[in-house]
Order: structure tokens, then C-alpha cells, then sequence
């Protein structure tokens, strides 16, 4: 009987996988039939199909996945598609220049939410004082409802950021400009140099730049790059939980006069009396409403 040993997926391109053992060994992996829903950060049991030799690598076929601590979906646009998983920190990666998205931001944390991950906000390129300022004011209302944001510059140090990754397999997103992957390249010098590794295990040139990729940061941590993805699908949670998501809305819910209030217009609506009161930012109900329109 074939011998059936445990990994981790640490790279995936179509149906074929790359799985890192405890003894830090990587095996090329394949699953059964066409389907699969087998993600980067997977917790797998393998069987070997074919032994290492001087001529080739050990392969083997994915038979089954761990139950999932936590499970990120792509953006709406590909509403099937499951990126990473087991994940226990997303970081979303915003810049004082260019002008970041805030409803990405928003969905980020919803996300977050939703998988019970504990979520950081880093402010990038805060050596540009003015764009700086600006970028810090439009966060205030996120330190006021208890997200951490930590300010740095990349190309400069990124050592502040070294300590919050501690015992975390954290995910980095962010849009393109925001300087993620200078981020990822201080972190993990050896990054460009483990992404031509996977390609050649994968046999899949190119195209792995556009997939998950897990980083061993050291024997308690490990960091996800989902290159192209810059916020999380949400069309798996509910009105409700999209509302749970946004956390400071909490203290207010069940209080509007209608018990089905979509927080639009309504009279008697808890949350617009609240913004009204200034107790709720006025552009976080706005995210909300957009969000929630979709």
C-alpha cells in the first residue's frame, strides 16, 4: 500500500501543485479528475506516484484537504474562484501616492471579518509627507474603530512591519502602485529566486506570476502573494454579513424602525441618524451602501 504523507500546497497553476513537506522537501502534485478546489495554503494528504532519481523529482496525486481554518475568495469578477486558504491575517497595502481605493480597503475588511482574521493596514510610501497627510486623515475613521495601521516606507525599512507577521500566514493584497511587491522583495529577498523554482517544479514558465504563492518566513510564519488580486469576493456573504463586516455599525443594529431596513433613505434608519450624530463616518455607510448594491 502506497504511502500516504501530509504538505502543505505552496503554489498552484490549473490542476497542478506544488506541496511542501514537514521535512521541507517540495513535491509536484496533481489531483483526481478535472475539478479540483485545491488552493495555496492547503493542509493535503499525498500519495507518491513516482519516487525522486537522478532524472526526475518525486510527484505524487493530492487525495485529500484538511479541514480549512479560513478560506479567501477571488473578487466578484470570478465568482467561483477560491485563492488562498488557512490564512490568519490579511494585510491590505495602501500608499500616500497614488490616491488609494477605499472600497477595496473596505471589502478587504469585510473579508476579514467574515473569516475571523485579524486585519493590518499598511500605509506606504509615508516618506512623501504631503500625499502622507492626506492619506493619514482618510484613515482616521478606520484607527477610530480599532484597525491597526502602520505607516512605513518601503524602500527604506521595512523592519516595523517584521514583528506583526509573527505566528501568522499572512495574505498581501493591494492595487497595483501601492508598492506590495517591494514590500514582499524586503521581507523575502529570495522571492524572485523561489518564484523561477516553482515555475520549473510546475513546469509552468511565466503564468505562475498570476497565481498564489506561499513564502516560508521562518517556522512560525508565512506570507501569501495573490499577484492581480486586490480585494476579496464577497458574494458568498449575506446582507447581513456584509453589515457585520463593518464592525462599528455593531452597537446600532436591530435599531432602525423597520426591521428590514437596507440603510438607504428609510425613515427612522439607526445608521443615518448615527452619521447625522456624527458617530458613524459618513463615507464608511457610503462603502457600505455600495458594496451592498452590488
Amino acid at each position: 500500500m502506497t504511502e500516504i504523507i501530509q504538505g502543505q500546497v505552496i503554489a498552484a497553476f490549473g490542476r497542478q501543485y506544488l506541496v511542501r513537506m514537514a521535512d521541507g522537501s517540495e513535491i509536484a502534485c496533481l489531483t483526481r479528475g478535472k475539478k479540483s478546489a485545491v488552493v495555496c495554503g492547503d493542509m493535503v494528504e499525498i500519495k507518491l506516484t513516482g519516487e525522486a532519481s537522478a532524472e526526475n523529482d518525486a510527484q505524487g496525486v493530492i487525495e485529500r484537504i484538511a479541514p480549512r481554518r479560513s478560506l479567501l475568495h477571488r473578487s466578484e469578477t470570478f465568482r467561483e474562484k477560491l485563492i488562498a486558504a488557512n490564512v490568519t491575517q490579511i494585510i491590505v497595502v495602501l500608499a500616500a501616492e497614488p490616491s488609494f481605493d477605499d472600497g477595496l480597503l473596505a471589502r478587504c475588511l469585510v473579508a476579514a471579518h467574515d473569516q475571523q482574521l485579524d486585519a493590518l493596514i499598511v500605509l506606504n510610501k509615508c516618506d512623501l509627507h504631503d500625499a502622507a497627510a492626506a492619506a493619514r486623515k482618510r484613515l482616521k475613521p478606520y484607527r477610530a474603530i480599532g484597525y491597526r495601521v502602520l505607516e512605513l516606507s518601503a524602500k527604506q525599512n521595512v523592519s516595523q512591519l517584521r514583528p506583526l507577521l509573527q505566528g501568522h500566514t499572512s495574505v498581501l493584497v493591494g492595487q497595483s502602485g501601492m508598492g506590495k511587491s517591494t514590500i514582499i522583495n524586503a521581507l523575502l529577498p529570495d522571492a524572485q529566486a523561489a518564484t523561477r523554482e516553482i515555475s520549473s517544479a510546475l513546469d509552468s514558465g511565466k503564468h505562475t506570476t498570476t497565481h498564489a504563492r506561499l513564502y516560508r518566513i521562518d517556522d512560525s510564519s508565512s506570507m501569501i502573494d495573490c499577484p492581480g488580486v486586490q480585494a476579496f469576493g464577497l458574494h458568498h456573504l449575506s446582507f447581513g454579513g456584509i453589515e457585520e463586516g463593518f464592525v462599528e455599525f455593531a452597537k446600532y443594529r436591530g435599531q432602525c424602525r423597520f426591521y428590514d431596513c437596507r440603510h438607504l433613505h428609510e425613515p427612522g434608519c439607526a445608521l443615518q441618524h448615527a452619521v447625522e450624530a456624527e458617530e458613524i463616518d459618513a463615507r464608511r455607510l457610503e462603502l457600505f451602501r455600495q458594496i451592498t448594491a452590488k
